[in-house]
């Protein structure tokens, strides 16, 4: 169930009492468009990564540079032009395969007249301070131990333009891939697509003019390739906020970044320009629909209420296989007496504190042998504590071989009808499944309960399981 912060939303009505609308800070100059190249000697330049070097060594959240007659220099890869950003400018190291990013905070609105995407600048250091804002590497002028934008009249004292404008060629990322150095670059994530639940409904969702968009919008994007999820926001100021998010997959040209208050990776886009989604065939689970059944036959095929397993570690015997295909949380048997009480003892996975960029643990059935068996079905109960973007999934394969290996490689369906716990279900219930009817499967095959998850906040939620039965007559 999802957490409620009143604390944060108090902080973002706070931030927008002081910040003016994207959309309606139209004002500005028309750029000098005749300039003389900035004359910077190669030995005053140090690379972002220095800088960050120098924050990192630092006691002290924020450092201010002085005397020093240091320059970084960087290529211009965001752009306000569409309303996404707001009085900001990031720049990289390199136009290609960057290694660092910042984010220069600037009290100006656009900026992309002056600091179009590809242009080449260097940033005077001397008089300004580099810190942390909003999770991710930013420089400006210092408000305490915060940092600040740089006032309009100093704008061009410490951000020199070059002639040059490179192109910027994305950095090719997997989700499973995020890391706090890869903030503030131009990235390409490559096989992804929105979330079903999101795009394959009578309406899909738009990127960011949801009754319940009051800052951002945040809509998941999954990897085709890894199964890991993260997040794409959308400003509500930015002018394609009200475009419908597209169904089919492809790429994502991005600038990673942080969430307002650090919780989690997330990434926007410049423009829907960034959008490649030039490939119809969606990459969801393949369903298994025989619908539900009324009644349970007498005979067992398997059952487990894990009463026999240790509490604290990983679910084994009785056949299961416990597979951990990304990160480090495998499923594991529990006990709570809380209000979120276990059944007995519990199996459970989850992600919470893991560090994991992503989380993705299978617990899957012996072979159970449906080819032969008649009225098969099965039953099980699951609760969740704030799973918030994680994901439970229960799945069928006939040609999995049975080593873990092979399970990223063998076909996996989904068990449409079967009831899962929900996001919005109250932490302290556990939900029946239903029982489920097999009776259209024709295979011997194997049963599994995926868990895809990450360490981080949007992504960290826990999914519990117990009580499962595999009935035939």
């Amino acid at each position: 169930m999802k957490k409620f912060r009143l604390n944060k939303i108090f902080t973002l009505l706070l931030a927008l009492v002081v910040v003016t609308s994207c959309v309606k800070d139209d004002d500005f100059d028309t750029p000098n468009l005749n300039f003389d190249e900035p004359n910077i000697s190669t030995n005053d330049i140090i690379e972002i990564s220095a800088v960050a070097g120098i924050l990192a060594q630092s006691s002290d959240p924020v450092v201010t540079f002085s005397e020093t007659g240091k320059f970084i220099q960087g290529y211009v890869i965001s752009s306000d032009e569409g309303g996404n950003f707001f009085k900001q400018i990031i720049i990289q190291d390199l136009p290609e395969n960057p290694t660092r990013g910042i984010k220069v905070l600037v009290d100006v609105s656009p900026l992309f007249v002056s600091y179009e995407v590809g242009r080449k600048v260097f940033i005077k250091l001397d008089g300004l301070t580099v810190g942390t804002s909003n999770g991710v590497l930013g420089l400006g002028i210092r408000n305490g131990n915060n940092v600040a934008r740089i006032p309009f009249p100093d704008r061009e004292n410490f951000i020199l333009r070059s002639n040059t404008i490179a192109e910027i060629v994305p950095l090719p990322l997997g989700i499973e891939n995020f890391t706090t150095d890869k903030t503030n670059l131009f990235i390409r994530l490559t096989d992804v697509q929105f979330n079903r639940n999101d795009v394959l409904v009578g309406t899909p969702k738009t990127f960011a003019a949801e009754p319940a968009d009051q800052f951002d919008g945040e809509r998941i994007v999954e990897s085709c390739a890894s199964g890991s999820s993260a997040i794409l926001s959308t400003s509500t100021f930015a002018s394609f906020k009200g475009l419908r998010l597209p169904k089919e997959r492809g790429s994502l040209d991005v600038i990673l970044t942080r969430d307002f208050f650090d919780d989690f990776f997330t990434f926007y886009l410049n423009t829907p320009a960034g959008i490649n989604f030039d490939n119809a065939e969606r990459c969801d689970p393949t369903e298994v629909n025989c619908g539900l059944a009324t009644t349970t036959g007498t005979q067992v095929l398997f059952s487990d209420n894990f009463e026999t397993q240790s509490v604290n570690s990983p679910i084994s015997g009785n056949g299961w296989t416990n597979f951990i295909q990304a990160g480090t949380k495998p499923w594991e048997a529990y006990v709570d007496n809380g209000a979120n009480a276990s059944l007995g003892i519990s199996a459970r996975c989850g992600s919470f504190n893991s560090g994991d960029a992503s989380t993705v643990s299978w617990l899957i059935t012996p072979q159970i042998a449906l080819s032969t068996a008649t009225a098969a079905t099965i039953q099980f109960k699951t609760s969740n504590s704030f799973s918030d973007g994680s994901e439970m999934q229960v799945l069928f394969s006939s040609d999995w071989d049975g080593t873990p290996a092979n399970i990223v490689n063998a076909t996996w369906d989904q068990l449409s009808d079967a009831t899962l716990v929900q996001d919005s279900t109250p932490f302290p219930d556990w939900i029946f499944s239903g029982i489920v009817d097999l009776s259209c499967i024709q295979a011997n095959g194997y049963f599994a309960f995926k868990y895809t998850g990450s360490g981080q906040a949007a992504f960290d939620g826990t999914f519990e399981l117990d009580e499962i039965v595999i009935n035939a007559q």
